[in-house]
C-alpha cells in the first residue's frame, strides 16, 4: 500500500525569514546530477527543501523516507510512486520488475528506469528526504549505478543527518555534485535578527540576539527552543545567560524545558504517540486513550515546532524529528513496559485499518511474535507477490519456533528466496525443513503430512533444476509424485505474473546439454500426459516442443503442441499460454502455414488476462515483428521498431533479454546494420556471464548476418564459425534454417572456404554444414558452391533491375538508400560471377532465377 502523505513535501509554516543565500546554493542544483543536504537533526533541511519547491518553477518529485523503506522493493516503488503523482503515465510497466525483487531485477528494473527518464522530455527534480534511514547496501548501490548513468535533465536531491554511503568522488571531480552542509544550513547572524524580530513575539535588543546566536551556533531548531522557551521566562537575561555547551546539550536542556513545561496530560501524549512515525487523532486516541487527541495536535501545531501536518487537510501529521527522537528515549529509559504497550496498541489500531504491514512492524517492536505470524499467514500470498523482500526481512529475524508449526510460511518464505535468486539460502532451508517436516509424520493427519512433504519434495526438485542437475530433479518428481499427484500449488504460483528471465519456464534457456533435456522432457511429459487438470504440464511440452523444433523434427514438435493448445486448465497462467503460443506459431511457420502462425500470436493478445498484461504484450509484439521480418512484411517490422519503445542503445535489461535480441533481428531485418551491431555487441558482453548457450548462439549468428550485409565476409566467417562451433554438440538446426537464403548464402560461402584450408583442423564438420543447407533446401553442388545465391532482398533488387529501375528508383520502391542499392548489386555482380547489369540479368535467366 502507497502512503500518499510520504509522496508529499510537509506543509509546515514558513519560517518567514527570506534565506537567498542558501535558495541560490540549492538552484547551483539544477546544473549537477546529485545535490545532498547534510546536517544533523534540526538544522532545517527539510524546511529549506520545502520552501525551494514552492517557488521553483518545474516537475519535482518528493519522497519522504522512513525506517521502513529500508527495503530494496519498497524504496524503488515509492521513489516510481512519486514520480507518478507529477507524471501519472511515468514507467508504468516497470511496476511488475520492481516488485520481483530479485538480483537480476535489481539491475534490469533500474536500467528500465533510466530508459524511461531519458524518455522524459522536460526536467525533473527528485528528492529524497531523510535518507539516513537507508542503509541497505543494495539499494545504495542502486542509488550508484542510477547516477552514474543519470541522464542531463534529471537531478537528484538527496537530505541527510549522515555523511552518504554512496561514492561521490567521480561525481565531484567532474563537477556532478553539490554540497550543502551544516555551515550553508546554519542561520546568518542577519537571518537570526530576522527571525527574532519578524517570527516571535519576543521583543529583544540587538545584543541578546548576538548571544543567542553565537550560543545555538545558528542552530535553527536551537534558536526556534529558545524562542519557546523564553516566552514562559520571567528574567529573559538570566535564561539566555543558561544557553551554553555544545549544541546536543543545548538540546537536550531546551527540550527538557519545553518538555516538562507541559502539563501532564500533554506529557503523556508526546510520550505515547513519539513511536508513530505519522499520526491521525484516531491513532492517537487508540495509543493513549485521550479522547480529545484532534484538540491535542492542533493545540501542538500552535508551538511551531513539535509537530508538521502531512497533508492540506490536517489529517496526518508528525513529529519533526529532534523531538520525536528525544521522546522515544525518554519513554524508552523510563517506562519499557509502556514502550510494549503503546506498540501494541499502535500495531492493533493499524490491523484494524488494513495497515498490515505497519502493524506487523510495531508488533514486533512490542515482541508480539504470534501475531506477527498470524498477520504473516494472513498475508502470504501477497506478501509472496509484491512484498517478497519485506517477507524475508520479516521471517529472517523470526525465533525459528515461532512458525514451526505453520509449515506453509516456511515453504512461501522458500518460495520468496527462489523468486529473489537468493539459491544459496534457499537451498539450505530446503534440506533443513525436509528434515524437520519429515519428524512431523504422526503428529498431523495422513493427508496433510503427505501435502506439505509433496511441496517440500517439489521445492527440492526445483532446487536440482536450478543447479542443472536434471537427473536428481527426476528423482525429486518422483516423490511429489507419491506425496502429491494432483500437483502442488507451488507449480503455478506467480505464473500469471509477468518474469521476463525465461529459466525457471524453459529448460532451453538455463541448460546447455539439450540430449540431457531431452531425456528429462521426454521422461515427464510421458508420465504427465494423461492427468487433465494438471497446468504444470504446460511448461514441459512447450518446451520439448521447442526442442523438438530445433532439431528440425517439425511433425513431432506440432504433434505434442497439439496436446495443450486450448487446454482449459491452462488458460488462467498468461506466462504458460505464451511459452505454448510462441512454440506453435514457430512450427506452423516452419511449416509453411504463415498466415496460421501470424493468427496464433493475434489470439494470443485475446487470451492474456493478468495485471502484468502491458508487459505481456509488449512481449507478444516482440515475437510478432520477428515473425514479420521471416515472412518479409517489412513495413510490420518497422512500424514495430517506431512503436516498441525499445532503442540499440538502451542500458541492457537482462529479464527483457529476449525482447531485445527480437529489437536486433528486426533491426538486421530493416538493414540498420550499424545499430544492430553495437545493440549485439553489448547484449553478448551481458551474456557472457551467464551460461546461455543458446542465446549466445542466436548473437553470434545474428552478428555474422549483420557483418555479411556489410560485404565483411572475414568478420562474417569468424563470428558464423563460432556460432556453428557452439552449435554442431547439441545438433541446433532451426536457430540456422529460419533466418533462410541470407543463412543459406553464407554457409555456402563459409564451405567454399573450408574447401581451400582442408589442412587444419576445422572447428565445424563439413557433414553438419551440408546437413544445414540440406534443411535449407539447398544442396552444395559444384556448380552452387561457385554460384551462390541470392537473398531475398537481393532477389527483389534484381528484379527491379529487370523492370529498367535505376539505383535511385529502387532505393525509393525498396525504402533503402541508394548506399545499400549499390551494395546488393555488387553482392548479385559477385555471386553471379558477372561485371554489369546486362550480364546479370542474362546469367540469371540462366540460372533460371529471373524468367
Amino acid at each position: 500500500m502507497i502512503v500518499a502523505t510520504k509522496l508529499h513535501f510537509p506543509h509546515g509554516r514558513s519560517t518567514l525569514v527570506d534565506r537567498p543565500r542558501l535558495i541560490r546554493k540549492l538552484n547551483e542544483g539544477m546544473q549537477t546530477k546529485l545535490t545532498h543536504v547534510s546536517a544533523q537533526a534540526g538544522y532545517g533541511k527539510t524546511t529549506v527543501l520545502s520552501e525551494w519547491v514552492k517557488q521553483y518553477d518545474g516537475l519535482v518529485a518528493w519522497l519522504s523516507l522512513d525506517k521502513q523503506d529500508n527495503d530494496w522493493v519498497q524504496f524503488w516503488s515509492y521513489v516510481i510512486a512519486s514520480i507518478q503523482e507529477k507524471i501519472p503515465q511515468f514507467a508504468q510497466m516497470l511496476g511488475p520488475i520492481i516488485k520481483s525483487g530479485n538480483k537480476v531485477s535489481s539491475e534490469s528494473a533500474i536500467a528500465a528506469l533510466l530508459n524511461e527518464l531519458y524518455h522524459l522530455s522536460s526536467e525533473l527534480v527528485i528528492i529524497l528526504d531523510d535518507y539516513h534511514v537507508i542503509e541497505l547496501p543494495a539499494i545504495n548501490h542502486s542509488i550508484t549505478y542510477l547516477l552514474e548513468h543519470l541522464p542531463s535533465h534529471i537531478h537528484i536531491f538527496i537530505a541527510s543527518r549522515t555523511e552518504l554511503t554512496i561514492p561521490t568522488t567521480r561525481l565531484l571531480a567532474k563537477g556532478e555534485f553539490t554540497q550543502i552542509v551544516i555551515k550553508d544550513l546554519r542561520f546568518q547572524l542577519d537571518e537570526g535578527i530576522s527571525f527574532f524580530q519578524d517570527v516571535t513575539d519576543l521583543s529583544l535588543t540587538k545584543e541578546q540576539v548576538m548571544q543567542l546566536f553565537h550560543q545555538t551556533e545558528g542552530w535553527i531548531s536551537g534558536l526556534q527552543l529558545a524562542a519557546i522557551s523564553l516566552k514562559r521566562s520571567d528574567n529573559i537575561s538570566e535564561t539566555i545567560q543558561q544557553f551554553s555547551g555544545q549544541q546536543h546539550h543545548i538540546s537536550d536542556y531546551l527540550l527538557e524545558e519545553v518538555f516538562y513545561q507541559q502539563t501532564e496530560q500533554v506529557r503523556s501524549f508526546l510520550l505515547k504517540t513519539s513511536i508513530l512515525s505519522r499520526m491521525n487523532y484516531s491513532l492517537c486516541q487508540a495509543v493513549t486513550g485521550q479522547k480529545n487527541s484532534q484538540e491535542q495536535l492542533e493545540q501542538l501545531e500552535q508551538l511551531n515546532l513539535f509537530i508538521i501536518p502531512l497533508d492540506d487537510y490536517r489529517n496526518w501529521y508528525r513529529y519533526h524529528h529532534l523531538l520525536s527522537d528525544f521522546l522515544e528515549q525518554i519513554l524508552l529509559r523510563t517506562d519499557p513496559n509502556q514502550w510494549l504497550e503503546v506498540h501494541i496498541h499502535a500495531a492493533n489500531w493499524l490491523e484494524s485499518h488494513g495497515f498490515d504491514e505497519e502493524a506487523v512492524e510495531h508488533y514486533f517492536a512490542g515482541k508480539q511474535t504470534q501475531d506477527v505470524v498470524r498477520l504473516i499467514e494472513k498475508n502470504l500470498h501477497t506478501l509472496v507477490q509484491s512484498k517478497s523482500v519485506v517477507l524475508i526481512r520479516w521471517v529472517s529475524v523470526l525465533p525459528e519456533n515461532s512458525f514451526a508449526e505453520k509449515p506453509m510460511i516456511e515453504l512461501f518464505y522458500i518460495s520468496v528466496l527462489l523468486g529473489v535468486g537468493e539459491w544459496k539460502i534457499a537451498f539450505s532451508r530446503i534440506e533443513q525443513a525436509r528434515i524437520r517436516f519429515q519428524a512431523l509424520q504422526g503428529k498431523m493427519s495422513d493427508v496433510e503430512w503427505n501435502q506439505i512433504m509433496g511441496n517440500i519434495y517439489f521445492f527440492c526438485s526445483v532446487a536440482s533444476y536450478l543447479q542443472k542437475d536434471l537427473e536428481r530433479t527426476s528423482v525429486y518428481l518422483e516423490w511429489v509424485e507419491q506425496y502429491l499427484p494432483e500437483g502442488s500449488f507451488f507449480q503455478t504460483m506467480g505464473r500469471n505474473r509477468y518474469q521476463g528471465y525465461e529459466s525457471f519456464d524453459d529448460p532451453l534457456v538455463l541448460i546447455d546439454d539439450l540430449h540431457a533435456v531431452d531425456r528429462f522432457l521426454s521422461k515427464w511429459v510421458t508420465i504427465w500426459e494423461h492427468k487433465n487438470d494438471y497446468p504444470f504440464f504446460g511448461y514441459l511440452v512447450a518446451s520439448y516442443s521447442k526442442l523438438l523444433y530445433e532439431w528440425n523434427r517439425l511433425d513431432e514438435a506440432e504433434h505434442y503442441i497439439g496436446q495443450v493448445l486450448g487446454r482449459k486448465d491452462m488458460e488462467p497462467f498468461a506466462r504458460i499460454l505464451i511459452h505454448i503460443a510462441f512454440s506453435a506459431s514457430r512450427i506452423q511457420q516452419a511449416k509453411g502455414n504463415g498466415h496460421r502462425a501470424s493468427e496464433i500470436l493475434t489470439q494470443l493478445k485475446l487470451q492474456i488476462d493478468s495485471p502484468d498484461y502491458d508487459l505481456f504484450m509488449l512481449k507478444i509484439e516482440a515475437e510478432q515483428a520477428c515473425l514479420a521480418v521471416r515472412q518479409g512484411s517489412m513495413q510490420d517490422a518497422s512500424d514495430w521498431l517506431a512503436r516498441c519503445g525499445l532503442t540499440y542503445a538502451d542500458e541492457i535489461i537482462p529479464n527483457r533479454m529476449a525482447e531485445y535480441l527480437s529489437l536486433a533481428r528486426v533491426l538486421i531485418g530493416c538493414e540498420r546494420i550499424a545499430e544492430s551491431l553495437y545493440l549485439l555487441e553489448r547484449i553478448y558482453l551481458v551474456l557472457s556471464s551467464e551460461d546461455g548457450l543458446r542465446d549466445r548462439i542466436k548473437v553470434l549468428m545474428m552478428q555474422s548476418m549483420a557483418l555479411h550485409q556489410l560485404g565483411e565476409t572475414e568478420a562474417m566467417h569468424i563470428h558464423l564459425e563460432n556460432a556453428l562451433h557452439l552449435a554442431e554438440p547439441e545438433g541446433y538446426i532451426r536457430s540456422f534454417v529460419d533466418e533462410g537464403p541470407m543463412m543459406a548464402d553464407m554457409l555456402i560461402t563459409y564451405l567454399e572456404l573450408q574447401k581451400g584450408l582442408r589442412l587444419r583442423t576445422l572447428p565445424v564438420s563439413l557433414s553438419y554444414i551440408k546437413h544445414l543447407l540440406q534443411a535449407l533446401n539447398v544442396e552444395p553442388s559444384e556448380e552452387s558452391s561457385h554460384k551462390g545465391i541470392l537473398t531475398d532482398q537481393e532477389a527483389k533488387v534484381l528484379g527491379l533491375i529487370a523492370e529498367g529501375m535505376s539505383n535511385k528508383e529502387i532505393a525509393h520502391c525498396l525504402n533503402i538508400t541508394g548506399e545499400t542499392v549499390k551494395f546488393h548489386i555488387k553482392n548479385i555482380y559477385r555471386k553471379l560471377d558477372v561485371n554489369n547489369r546486362v550480364q546479370a540479368l542474362q546469367s540469371a535467366k540462366e540460372l533460371r532465377i529471373l524468367r
